[in-house]
């Protein structure tokens, strides 16, 4: 069978057993696998002994591996070269608030809008079960219909991405030997649009944390002390709103240093894929860019850094009212970050400009919960111009090279631990809803994007033959 005939087969196995690729999906999907609350422990390692024992009836040596919190699965599939090491997570996002999905997260339900075209609901259904699913199920196609993969595979599979990674760089620290290979594939990003599909070749880095402004003693009545009282909240929230001026620009002290400049280049590139910023703020009930007034947005989001407050508590929030002065109030802030922006630095510049803006009767208390740099992959690569054509191939439009305004620290982890290059291809929306309500994945995205790992699995196989080789046998 050669590589090319051994792709069709495999194809069609796909497209033959859609159905059944479903209802894996959606048995996984019936486990609510949140990684960030403790009482869910049980079903996260549920998930993983799933997909474990899943894998091993498809020939990998496949293992759940304890950690200090939630499992890792590894599992190896031998084969010829290049050695490819896929990277997904089984955890999830908590489904609060729960009143406003149509029905039960964690029961998966197959939609049809009226146009015919159909979605899963669920937890999870994008963000990440879904898109590592096409990568299993690619397999299970070629182990089908040739007993065998186009390459090497080993799979590891993260049940804390949700909830910071905390067991992540230990692991790997410590399993670096076993999972060493030649390049790392990750399905944890979107396409372009709902017809294109996209490399992922930048990442904004992160680092995120909380702030505790202490007043008084205790809560104080606000008739009794109103005026004459220090109010945390206030207090926070002047701070709050000196983190950017009125042109967008963040404040802090050096927090600019190591912003690289947007090349004509890129900004070119950028601008050939007609991006609509003012129809993407409308889309989510806005009308006007927030950040640097002299970058676009996509500039914004790709290419420059922010800071963004995630969420603020203090006093008394329940129904009804009570006149009180709370005495501390909390914040939690995150900053992305570009370039060669270092996240310690710029946490240490956050406290020292809390610091230098708290009154004297006034003390604050932090928590830094870590970051990752900023990261930006070789688009001219080999293995990014086999991805390249494969998934034109797939989807009969060039795919397009695109930044991302998020962060995926494995990213980081796996280049500076391991020393590998990574390819990141997914196949989520932007409207998918991921950590939202109604998180969706379209059916088309899951079925298409396990036919597009069957091609980029036999790209990356061809790679290693001899010239003229294309019709050794797949073994």
């Amino acid at each position: 069978m050669t590589y090319l005939d051994g792709q069709s087969e495999a194809l069609a196995f796909l497209d033959d057993q859609l159905d059944d690729c479903l209802e894996r999906l959606f048995a996984l999907l019936r486990v609510p696998s949140i990684s960030t609350d403790p009482k869910y422990a049980p079903e996260c390692g549920r998930a993983a002994q799933i997909l474990s024992d899943e894998l091993a009836s498809l020939g990998f040596r496949s293992r759940v591996q304890p950690t200090g919190g939630h499992p890792m699965v590894v599992a190896h599939h031998d084969g010829p070269a290049p050695h490819i090491l896929f990277y997904g997570h089984y955890d999830v996002q908590p489904v609060d608030p729960v009143e406003l999905w149509r029905g039960d997260p964690f029961e998966p339900k197959l939609e049809q809008r009226g146009d015919g075209s159909k979605f899963i609901n669920a937890r999870g259904a994008s963000d990440d079960k879904g898109q590592l699913r096409t990568f299993i199920e690619a397999c299970r196609a070629w182990k089908a219909v040739s007993g065998a993969l186009p390459c090497r595979v080993t799979i590891f599979l993260e049940g804390e991405e949700e909830s910071g990674s905390p067991s992540l760089e230990p692991f790997l620290r410590a399993h670096s030997d076993e999972l060493q290979a030649d390049l790392a594939v990750i399905c944890d990003t979107s396409m372009w649009d709902v017809a294109t599909p996209a490399i992922t070749f930048s990442l904004r880095g992160n680092v995120a944390g909380e702030v505790r402004i202490h007043g008084p003693s205790r809560d104080l009545h606000s008739g009794l002390y109103g005026g004459a009282a220090r109010n945390p909240l206030q207090v926070l929230a002047e701070i709050l709103a000196s983190l950017r001026d009125e042109q967008g620009r963040v404040t802090l002290e050096d927090f600019y240093d190591g912003v690289r400049p947007i090349s004509a280049e890129m900004k070119a590139a950028w601008e050939r894929l007609a991006f609509d910023g003012d129809a993407y703020l409308r889309d989510v009930g806005l009308q006007r860019p927030a950040g640097e007034e002299e970058f676009s947005v996509l500039e914004q989001i790709w290419a420059r850094p922010t800071v963004e407050i995630n969420g603020v508590s203090g006093g008394y929030t329940g129904e009804g009212f009570k006149t009180v002065i709370p005495s501390e109030a909390i914040a939690k802030v995150s900053f992305r970050l570009v370039g060669d922006q270092d996240p310690k630095r710029i946490w240490s510049s956050f406290e020292r400009h809390v610091r230098a803006r708290l009154p004297s009767d006034c003390t604050a208390m932090f928590r830094e919960r870590g970051g990752s740099r900023a990261i930006l992959l070789d688009s001219a690569s080999n293995e990014m111009g086999a991805v390249r054509a494969a998934l034109a191939s797939e989807w009969g439009a060039e795919p397009a090279m695109v930044g991302s305004g998020g962060s995926i620290p494995v990213v980081n982890a796996i280049r500076d631990i391991l020393g590998l290059n990574a390819v990141m291809v997914g196949f989520a929306l932007n409207d998918d809803n991921i950590h939202s309500p109604n998180e969706k994945y379209d059916l088309r995205s899951f079925h298409k994007g396990a036919r597009s790992w069957v091609r980029i699995l036999s790209a990356l196989g061809a790679q290693a033959l001899p010239a003229g080789a294309e019709d050794l046998q797949a073994v």
